[in-house]
């Protein structure tokens, strides 16, 4: 089969080059504790008009083609129709809405109802794929941090996927009761989840120390085991979300919504900052966008990052109402770093250890002015809960708490900069994932009531059916309830995998 031209993949920090696409989704994070880019951003070879007539599977085959290089076409359709089937609750799996003068980018119709689906029911197949194009005989160790959705969508991806192993760490405390309850009733004999003394930097850095430390690679590796990772890190999550973008564009090209080249604004809720480089790498790739609106909580370091030219995590971490927000070492910005320094891997080395050491580091006004397709803005939890209420009250139309700060940030940026340009907002989950803080929102009303009761209180009120996803978890029986202290995570990995060691701090 004829592959196409090939991308090959570098790590942002210079100790990797050279690696095909497959290897480094197998890797996940590069050896040197960097991240893998493509040694180009591929250009689409494809016009916009052709692609609005497309299914969104034809779309993600398109796009995905030009980065996944040494995927033949056959293997690579067998895992978009694999990921993108009736686990999907919508006939369009990532419908617009068009409310309140927005279009409101629904990414939260597969099985676990958030954003996350939209890549994670692809890269088990993509891994799988990979393992086999590398003759990889060991069993797949998929550990991955998350503050809330990553968690419970990888493992319903790679729950009972044969030749691979699952362990989550999320931060106890710190994900919503629906969130935390998908998770510890999560199906599949290699899934495995672990609540963590900690928030999800914790968590994070706890999974990246697991990652670099090659001593225990290596006793795993005589076990017969291989660390790869489902975190956006990898560059097999970050590659299918290019595919929502260019959907989008295409899609509102063909409704007639916008005219040929006409540019739009993309606003994203942002934590790890993933879903928002998946945005630049569209545009990148030739999709008209204008601004890409990166949206914060009062954990404001991308907003400050922006504004001021220094990241500096050496501040509060904020527990809200948008968890999978809450996040100060935003890890996939690295990539932009890698790419506004030219892709200088030296240079963002020496800024990764700065932040490993300091904290923080501050970028050059070079490196700023090559970063001014980006916005930063925030919004509170007061401005996120008045804004909730009011797209309901004037459209009908609920969104959930990440959903809400997005869209207050595109207002107040709107406002701001008098720009009219049509905005794409990215809803990022459903809003019965956040039961109790929607409907303190939209009725004040939740004194004393369990997730459940809000949620049936919630379909009433909306007219929107309670998701399946949701149901499922009603009554389901809880399977996990392992819990550690941060430094124990890599006895709990042991213990899962049945390798002996000392097992301290569990719970």
């Amino acid at each position: 089969m004829e592959l196409f031209k090939e991308i090959t993949y570098q790590s942002t920090r210079g100790g990797q080059a050279g690696i095909t696409a497959s290897q480094a989704i197998l890797q996940g994070l590069a050896k040197d504790g960097g991240l893998f880019m493509p040694d180009r951003i591929p250009a689409l070879d494809i016009s916009m008009e052709k692609l609005g007539a497309m299914s969104y599977e034809e779309t993600a085959y398109e796009v995905m083609k030009c980065f996944l290089t040494d995927y033949t076409e056959e293997e690579l359709k067998d895992c978009i129709r694999k990921a993108y089937d009736s686990k999907f609750d919508t006939e369009e799996i990532a419908p617009l809405t068009k409310a309140d003068g927005a279009y409101y980018l629904e990414l939260f119709h597969g099985s676990t109802i958030a954003f996350k689906d939209m890549a994670l029911s692809i890269l088990p197949h993509l891994l799988t794929t990979a393992a086999r194009k590398n003759q990889v005989d060991k069993e797949i160790v998929i550990l991955t941090a998350t503050s809330g959705d990553t968690g419970k969508a990888a493992m319903a991806g790679f729950a009972d996927v044969p030749g691979t192993r699952i362990i989550v760490f999320y931060p106890k405390g710190g994900v919503s009761r629906i969130q935390e309850l998908q998770m510890r009733t999560q199906k599949g004999e290699n899934t495995a989840v672990v609540a963590i003394h900690g928030n999800f930097d914790d968590a994070q850095t706890g999974v990246k120390r697991i990652f670099g430390d090659q001593e225990f690679k290596e006793e795993l590796a005589e076990k017969g085991f291989q660390f790869s990772s489902a975190n956006s890190i990898n560059i097999g999550r970050l590659v299918p979300q290019v595919v929502y973008y260019v959907y989008a564009y295409a899609k509102l090209l063909n409704n007639e919504e916008i005219a040929a080249g006409e540019a739009i604004n993309v606003v994203v809720p942002t934590g790890n900052f993933g879903n928002i480089l998946a945005a630049y790498f569209a545009k990148q790739m030739g999709v008209p966008i204008k601004k890409l609106i990166c949206a914060s909580n009062d954990n404001k370091v991308l907003y400050d990052f922006f504004t001021t030219g220094t990241y500096d995590r050496n501040r509060e971490f904020i527990l809200t109402t948008s968890p999978s927000m809450d996040i100060l070492i935003s890890s996939n910005l690295e990539r932009l770093i890698y790419l506004s320094a030219g892709c200088d891997a030296a240079r963002t080395r020496e800024l990764m250890e700065q932040l490993g050491r300091t904290g923080s580091y501050t970028i050059t006004s070079e490196m700023r002015e090559k970063m001014q397709d980006f916005y930063g803005g925030f919004a509170t939890q007061e401005e996120n809960k008045t804004e909730i209420k009011r797209v309901f009250d004037d459209t009908g139309y609920l969104i959930d708490t990440h959903t809400g700060v997005a869209s207050a940030v595109y207002r107040k940026y709107a406002e701001a900069a008098r720009d009219e340009t049509k905005a794409v907002i990215a809803s990022t989950a459903s809003p019965y994932k956040f039961s109790n803080s929607v409907m303190e929102a939209i009725s004040g009303d939740t004194e004393g009531k369990e997730p459940f009761q809000l949620i049936d209180e919630m379909s009433a009120l909306s007219g929107t059916a309670v998701p399946q996803a949701v149901e499922e978890i009603r009554h389901a029986k809880i399977r996990h309830s392992r819990e550690c202290d941060v430094a124990d995570m890599k006895g709990e990995v042991r213990d899962i995998l049945g390798i002996p060691g000392l097992v301290a701090g569990r719970k």
